[in-house]
């Protein structure tokens, strides 16, 4: 689109010259994610404060001008993407920690703040934030809030959602507000927080986050046990999870990523189908109980091998296999497609099976990886030539359909942009979706925040 004069104006007389680009380059380089999509946006602004985006939010409402807001591009699903043209608000100025208190366990921040640079500066207070995503040194607290982000200490510890005390926001109806609490009981009227928490930006701009702090467990042992196949690995993460002792991390892979770990020269057992790592947390006098819990839920039939790190070293080189799944993905495909998804544990292994005849059907590699203990699924499509790429872009709505049929959802982290948007009549029924649409139509009447994501076109 073309940007109406008066408009441009106004964008001048809000931000000042360094936080205002209307220039092809710096355009090009705000209109694509980590999800390979790109379009031109037609300005590019750069928010210092809160009342800056007051004013910008009125002025593209009043021109009827989409308005996209990003973090840092790391998304996988083209939230990010300006499809439909118009202004970019990128949060990277918005950057400071507002203030950490330790008393009350919480932590005030703008948008733009890194995951990493927050972590880091609680490390002092023994406290951290849980989300970590595997994009934590680059990606923005604005950026995890926007699609629910979690990563594999979600199975103990909750993701964005689960973290979360209150907002500062501003709706695209131009009206700023407050959502939330200081605490961590609150019984006040409508959660209008935890509803803008994997909104993607299309009801609001977040300029002020109150985070949820945990704090730092003082001692970790890692585990890693491996199956004889899937089936087996799942039966474990069923008994795993049943017991008291809730793991911090327990991640698995199937057997087309222990194959890929294996060429990489990962250490992994030659005859494991499968593979679970897993980490308890906790203070030092407590961890022998906590392993010894995990370690009698872990054995049963399958079990190829049961190995505990008996230091931080040996417990990096257990990590290693994980480590090694993305490097070898790249070395396949530059052209993956990653998709996380969810069913409930007990359905993992059917999934992963039917993963594997789509995989046949449509000649493709399909390596899947995850967090186990919450049945999320990280499902990595490998074309390696334009053919298979065209076979890959056929089978991924099958994939979903396979997920859905196992009452399994779209997305556990990494949210619904522009790649699963249209499948959300399938994963949701005609009134919730009605519901979420007049929600839209209440914060954003004239749809200007981040148009063509999340929600499907109305037929």
């Amino acid at each position: 689109m073309n940007l109406p004069a008066a408009f441009v104006d106004q964008l001048r007389e809000i931000f000042p010259a360094d936080a205002l680009a209307l220039d092809a380059a710096t355009r090009a380089a705000y209109g694509y994610d980590n999800s390979r999509r790109e379009a031109l946006p037609d300005a590019v602004v750069f928010p210092p404060a809160h009342d800056e985006v007051v004013a910008l939010v009125a002025a593209c409402k009043h021109h009827r001008v989409p308005l996209v807001a990003r973090g840092r591009g790391t998304n996988t699903t083209g939230a990010t993407v300006p499809i439909a043209g118009g202004v970019v608000a990128s949060f990277e100025r918005m950057n400071r920690i507002l203030r950490i208190e330790p008393g009350d366990r919480l932590a005030v921040v703008e948008p733009g703040v890194l995951n990493a640079d927050l972590q880091s500066a609680l490390a002092g207070h023994d406290l951290f934030w849980p989300p970590d995503p595997s994009s934590a040194p680059y990606c923005t607290i604005g950026g995890n809030l926007a699609c629910n982000a979690g990563g594999p200490r979600a199975v103990k510890y909750g993701a964005s959602r689960d973290n979360i005390l209150g907002l500062r926001a501003v709706a695209g109806n131009g009206t700023a507000f407050r959502s939330g609490t200081y605490t961590t009981k609150g019984a006040t009227g409508y959660d209008l927080t935890r509803i803008l928490v994997g909104s993607e930006g299309t009801l609001a701009l977040v300029t002020e986050a109150t985070l949820k702090l945990t704090p730092k467990p003082t001692a970790a042992r890692t585990l890693r046990a491996a199956y004889t196949d899937m089936q087996h690995a799942a039966d474990a993460v069923a008994r795993i999870m049943a017991q008291p002792v809730t793991p911090c991390a327990l991640e698995f892979m199937d057997a087309a990523a222990l194959g890929l770990v294996r060429q990489q020269g990962a250490d992994a057992p030659a005859t494991a189908g499968a593979l679970l790592l897993i980490e308890v947390d906790g203070e030092p006098d407590s961890l022998d109980a906590a392993q010894a819990a995990i370690e009698h839920a872990a054995r049963g039939d399958g079990l190829v091998e049961l190995r505990s790190a008996r230091d931080a070293a040996e417990a990096a080189t257990l990590w290693a296999a994980r480590k090694a799944l993305s490097p070898a993905l790249r070395t396949i495909s530059e052209d993956k497609i990653n998709e996380d998804v969810v069913v409930p544990v007990s359905r993992i292994p059917m999934l992963v099976k039917r993963l594997r005849e789509l995989a046949d059907e449509f000649r493709i590699p399909i390596v899947t990886f995850g967090h186990a203990g919450n049945g999320n699924l990280h499902v990595n499509l490998l074309p390696r030539n334009p053919e298979e790429r065209t076979r890959a872009e056929q089978a991924l709505p099958l994939v979903f359909k396979r997920v859905i049929e196992l009452d399994g959802t779209l997305s556990g982290e990494h949210g619904i942009g522009i790649a699963k948007r249209d499948f959300m009549p399938e994963a949701l029924g005609p009134g919730a979706l009605a519901m979420m649409r007049e929600l839209k139509d209440l914060f954003d009447p004239a749809h200007i925040l981040n148009p063509g994501k999340l929600l499907p076109d109305l037929a």
